[in-house]
C-alpha cells in the first residue's frame, strides 16, 4: 500500500495556495477602482485579468504532475 494517500503532493497544494493569493489580488484590485462602482481602468480591466490569470493558475495546479 503507498505510504502517500493524498491526491496532490506538497507542490500542487502550494501552487494552489499562490493562485488563491493571485485570484485575491485581482479581487482587491478591483476594490480599489477609484471610479463608482468600478467602472474605471482597474476595475473593468487589470482586476478581472488578474483574476482570469489566478483562475488559470490553479488550474495548472490541479493538472501539475511531479516527476516521482
Amino acid at each position: 500500500m503507498d505510504k502517500n494517500n493524498l491526491p496532490f503532493s506538497k507542490k500542487n497544494y502550494t501552487l494552489m495556495l499562490i493562485g488563491i493569493a493571485i485570484i485575491v489580488v485581482g479581487f482587491v484590485i478591483i476594490g480599489m477602482d477609484s471610479e463608482p462602482h468600478g467602472f474605471g481602468f482597474m476595475g473593468l480591466t487589470l482586476g478581472p485579468i488578474i483574476t482570469l490569470a489566478g483562475f488559470i493558475f490553479e488550474f495548472y495546479a490541479i493538472f501539475y504532475k511531479s516527476e516521482k
